[in-house]
This record gives structure tokens, C-alpha cells and sequence, in this order.
């Protein structure tokens, strides 16, 4: 099955940050640093040099300016064996760019600029490259021809994808709470494409922000529960909405799938499923792209037809080998290796959302109460 990867890219610039906290960022002062990463960033890159290092050969489609981080970008992507040549570039324009400030100790934090991404529109999607094939489109918040106007454009380029015969499936990023991306209506936004989405692959963070600002403001504040009972209703609303299956991405605690009736044009193993699997015990170095390859890793089970198990499986497995190294990609070895470690009995770890109504089923998967197979 032929994979497109479309939507944000950008370059991830990552200082090696080894001593102290971010109180150390202070006026006048100076913060030393053990070295710097130059990464392709964003979900077209992470999702699709992932794909190609576990064995796969992804359509990239994206848009950058003719500048010098446009052609590290390039550079970067030949160097991984990828031809760049479908991703358009804007005469004149500044190639967007991500400065990753990762502390010992502390969550990543972004400082990042859209450039080109903001450009990118729906005719830079070819979707005649991937006759029965998938297409993934990656950080619409980040995109602003793909938010304004209510996602007119984002709905329209997944309606293309399905009257082509495309499978899809759509990744959010969070936006800058002040931005004008950061306060729309989501909701409104979702409601228009999800019809359209065959897998639904967000965060919990991005989810709760766009469906319940008051429910992500608690969560921000360790005031809020994470269980199976709020992952049901978050997935249920989005089922009703319109989606396939959904997938939220759990961090530490794993990753949540639920699916109805809709999923069986999936296969019958897809429909009416809900399902927690938690992660791989690792050594953590960085966290940059982690939920970028766990979807690569998604990709390439559907793309292989596993059952939603392995699929599942897989893609914590991938985002696990993704948090062993700094940058987002350089950790990814290929399928074989993966799988091989997961089959020598990979341990994993725990996660505090399974409830005792649960049971753990094949691959290390837990099953819901409402799971078609429990």
C-alpha cells in the first residue's frame, strides 16, 4: 500500500542541553550548551522518515521556501534516501523552522515559526500517487489555510482523498494558545473533516484543548483523572462526529483505541473495538517526534494489514526506539528489528488508566468491555 505523507514540515533545531533548568533562562544571562541537532521537524518529516527507515517508500508532501533552511531540509531528506522532488517550494519565501529547548528534567518546549507552512494548500496534495493506497496530513493547527474559514480547505482535501479511494488519517498539533489558530472553535472544525477520516490519531493534550478548554486547563494543572472513562466519552464524541477509529496518543501511559460500527469497512477485526496498550520500558533521551513515529508506526501495520493489536503494538514499539535517541528519527532501525525486539519478550511498562473491567488480550493489548473480541 502506497503511504502519502502531507502537511507540516519544518527544521528542528535542537541545542544539547545537558545542565541545568529553564530558571536558568534569565535576561543578560548566558546558558551554555554541549553541542546542536539539525533534524527535519514536523509531521511530514518525522512520520515520513520513519516510515522509509522501517522499510516503507512514502510520498512526502510538503512546501518550503528556496532559503538555506529549505535546502538543509532537502539535504537532510536525500541523506535518508527520500526524493524531495514532490514537495513544492515557494520562490522568495522563508521555510518554517522549529527551535526545540529540551531541559534535563522538563517537557520540550517550542519555539517555532510557520513559514511556508502557512502556504501549503490543497493543490499541493497529488493524490494520484497512491492509487489504493493512505493518505496521512499532519498538524493542521499549524497550517493557516488549512484552519481559516472554519477547515473549509482541510475538509475539502480529505473529501479529495476519499473520492479517490484513499484511506486517511489526521495528526493535530498544539497551537499557541494566543495564536489566532489557538482560538477557534476545534470542535466546529472536527465536526466538518472527521466524516471524511478514516483514523483519527491525536493527543490527549491536543484533543482535550480543542473539545474541553476547561478539562485541558485542569489536566495542565495535575487536577484531572486520565482514565478509560474520559477516553470513552473524548472517543465516542468523536465516532459521532464522524471518524473511523480513533487513536489517541497517551504519552508514558500508552496508547488508546476505540472504533464503532463505521470501522468495519476497515475489516471486521476493526469494528466496535476499545483498547489500551502501554508503553515499552526505555531509557529516555528525547522526547521530540516520539507521537510522529508511533503513527509511522500505526501506518505501516495498516499498510501491512496486521490486526489492530499488532498495529497497536507496533506503533508504541516504534515510538519507544524514536525516545532512545535526541532527535525525532535517528533511533527508528528498520521493520525486522523492531519487530525482533518485541518478540524477545520486550518488557513493558505499566499504566495506571486500565481498569479492573479490563483483561489483557493477545499482544500485550488490553481489552475494554466494549471490545467486539473481549
Amino acid at each position: 500500500m502506497q503511504i502519502i505523507v502531507a502537511g507540516h514540515l519544518c527544521l528542528d533545531i535542537i541545542p544539547h542541553w545537558q545542565t541545568g533548568t529553564l530558571a536558568g533562562l534569565r535576561p543578560g544571562k548566558m546558558v551554555q550548551m554541549e553541542g546542536v541537532t539539525f533534524s527535519t521537524g514536523g509531521a511530514v518529516s518525522n512520520t515520513g522518515i520513519a516510515l522509509k527507515r522501517l522499510g516503507f517508500d512514502p510520498y512526502l508532501m510538503a512546501r518550503t521556501g528556496d532559503d538555506h533552511v529549505g535546502d538543509i531540509i532537502r539535504s537532510i531528506l536525500r541523506r535518508e534516501k527520500i526524493n524531495p522532488d514532490s514537495i513544492a517550494v515557494s520562490p522568495g519565501a522563508t521555510t518554517s523552522y522549529t527551535v526545540v529547548l529540551n531541559p534535563p528534567g522538563t517537557d520540550r518546549i517550542f519555539l517555532h515559526y510557520p513559514g511556508t507552512n502557512d502556504s501549503f494548500s490543497v493543490q499541493d496534495v497529488q493524490y494520484g500517487t497512491a492509487e489504493a493506497g493512505l493518505l496521512h496530513f499532519g498538524y493542521p493547527p499549524l497550517m493557516r489555510q488549512m484552519y481559516q474559514d472554519q477547515g473549509v480547505n482541510l475538509k475539502l482535501l480529505f473529501q479529495g482523498a476519499k473520492e479517490q479511494g484513499l484511506l486517511t488519517s489526521l495528526d493535530l498539533a498544539m497551537p499557541d494558545p494566543d495564536s489566532r489558530s489557538g482560538q477557534l472553535d476545534w470542535a466546529a472544525i472536527l465536526r466538518r473533516v472527521l466524516p471524511y477520516v478514516d483514523f483519527f490519531l491525536p493527543s490527549l493534550d491536543e484533543l482535550l484543548f480543542m473539545m474541553d478548554r476547561s478539562a485541558y486547563d485542569r489536566l495542565q494543572k495535575v487536577l484531572l483523572a486520565v482514565d478509560a472513562e474520559l477516553l470513552d466519552d473524548l472517543s465516542l464524541r468523536l465516532l459521532d462526529w464522524g471518524a473511523g477509529v480513533i487513536g489517541i496518543k497517551l504519552g508514558e501511559e500508552g496508547f488508546y483505541l476505540r472504533s464503532g460500527s463505521k470501522a468495519s469497512a476497515l475489516g471486521e477485526g476493526w469494528r466496535h473495538r476499545q483498547m489500551l496498550v502501554s508503553t515499552f520500558k526505555v531509557d529516555v533521551q528525547g522526547t521530540t517526534g516520539a507521537g510522529d513515529t508511533a503513527i509511522a508506526g500505526f501506518l505501516a501495520g495498516i499498510s501491512l494489514g496486521m490486526t489492530p493489536e499488532k498495529t497497536l503494538s507496533l506503533a508504541n514499539a516504534v515510538g519507544a526506539f524514536c525516545v532512545e535517541a535526541v532527535s525525532s528519527i535517528a533511533g527508528i532501525p528498520d521493520l525486522a528489528m523492531v519487530q525482533a525486539r518485541v518478540e524477545r519478550g520486550w518488557e513493558r511498562g505499566s499504566t495506571r488508566i486500565v481498569p479492573g473491567s479490563w483483561h489483557v488480550g493477545n499482544d500485550g493489548v488490553f481489552l475494554g468491555p466494549a471490545d467486539q473480541f473481549r
